[in-house]
């Protein structure tokens, strides 16, 4: 057995060697430049690795940014790969190199993959040193993409880590051979807590929004799967009832993003609802804002594997209001939110209407929400079973399981 994969080998006399004392070493490869669900779970495991320090985790990051300060701030080990454009293939020859330098300096016991374009330009660097390869399937895949394609033409890995057991069924689009294993994405929910009344209508003044309103929010990437279009136009057709007010979160990291983003501001301003409607760009107090909004509602157009911000809205005991379709499933039942048919817009408008005008049922779907996310992602449970299945994957193979 090679020692470099193995965290518990044996001596010839049959003792455990030092290697089974020491953490297990894991990197963590992305390319860094945008920041949104991924992101936020590698940040996660980040900060949080104290809970588990059986696991030490790296990072390998193509493009400095929010990601890389985010993960420098934590204390935890950042290796920069330099910028990747795929278009110049010198760029990528350059970051497998550094990458390459980084494997035979640092003794890693595995290696994880996150997203199919860092899989396709690192995956073979991470295989030609000898070291188990993971892929971290993080959205639903039918290999169509180029990315998948080149991914799945250059490499296979070891394992496929999947976010969601809807995202674990379209693996064999990517990858039919590897085994994969779910693993839902910790959250640090220790150090999170409710908002008290005084600072959620401190926040409410800061945004322009009368205490008393029954805010609306939703937090996202500005893409319009997400919905947001949906969300505008159900408003729309409330804009009689005086409750409500939209804050709408996302910053532009694309010019397809900021062409989209006009888009909605200029719906807001034709529909009559400007007024109502903050559009509040990128922000880095997310908790703070869903801990002084009354309802989350992202009407997804398609399926995402799993949404780590519907898990923060638990986490501030907000109901969410979506699409029954992809991981959305798995998160969200009729007891914490309301599912909906995809581009139904009187199913919307009627499911925002009532709970705008029901507090009673906010609360208790809230409730139930917050006990959902306490189930599903605690931090330290989460990477303990993190670390399990990676030991498990570093010391051969691997055998697949769900849940």
């Amino acid at each position: 057995m090679n020692d470099t994969l193995s965290v518990a080998a044996e001596n010839s006399t049959g003792e455990t060697t030092a290697a089974s004392h020491r953490p297990l070493r894991v990197l963590h490869v992305t390319s860094g430049n945008l920041y949104g669900g991924v992101e936020t779970i590698l940040a996660t495991l980040a900060e949080r690795r104290k809970l588990c320090p059986e696991m030490a985790p790296s990072f390998a990051v193509c493009f400095e940014g929010r990601l890389s300060r985010e993960l420098a701030g934590t204390g935890a080990a950042v290796h920069p790969l330099r910028p990747v454009r795929v278009r110049h293939p010198w760029t990528v020859l350059r970051a497998r190199r550094a990458l390459s330098e980084l494997l035979g300096r640092e003794p890693f016991d595995v290696v994880i993959c996150h997203m199919a374009w860092t899989q396709a330009i690192f995956g073979p660097v991470v295989r030609a040193h000898g070291l188990p390869l993971i892929y971290y399937l993080h959205n639903r895949t039918d290999g169509r993409n180029w990315a998948e394609r080149w991914a799945r033409l250059t490499v296979t890995p070891d394992l496929v880590l999947c976010v969601s057991q809807d995202t674990a069924r379209t693996c064999p689009n990517l990858y039919p051979d590897p085994p994969s294993q779910v693993f839902y994405s910790p959250l640090p929910l220790k150090s999170m807590r409710s908002s008290s009344a005084e600072e959620r209508d401190q926040v409410r003044s800061e945004l322009a929004t009368p205490p008393d309103a029954t805010v609306i929010i939703q937090v996202s990437r500005m893409e319009a799967w997400k919905g947001q279009t949906s969300l505008l136009e159900a408003l729309a057709r409330l804009r009689d009832r005086p409750e409500w007010v939209c804050w709408m979160v996302g910053g532009v990291q694309t010019a397809a993003e900021a062409a989209y983003a006009d888009s909605l501001r200029q719906l807001a301003e034709r529909s009559g609802i400007t007024g109502r409607v903050r559009f509040l760009g990128e922000r880095s107090d997310v908790p703070r804002l869903l801990g002084a909004a009354d309802v989350f509602c992202q009407p997804n157009r398609q399926s995402e594997g799993f949404s780590i911000v519907f898990m923060e809205a638990f986490l501030a005991s907000l109901p969410i209001v979506t699409t029954a379709i992809g991981g959305a499933l798995e998160l969200v039942d009729e007891s914490c939110g309301v599912l909906l048919p995809m581009q139904d817009l009187d199913a919307l408008t009627r499911a925002l209407e009532r709970l705008i005008a029901d507090p009673g049922q906010r609360t208790a779907l809230g409730r139930a929400g917050n006990a959902r996310v306490h189930q599903m992602c605690d931090a330290e449970t989460q990477l303990r079973k993190l670390h399990g299945i990676l030991a498990a994957a570093a010391q051969g193979p691997f055998r697949s399981s769900r849940g």
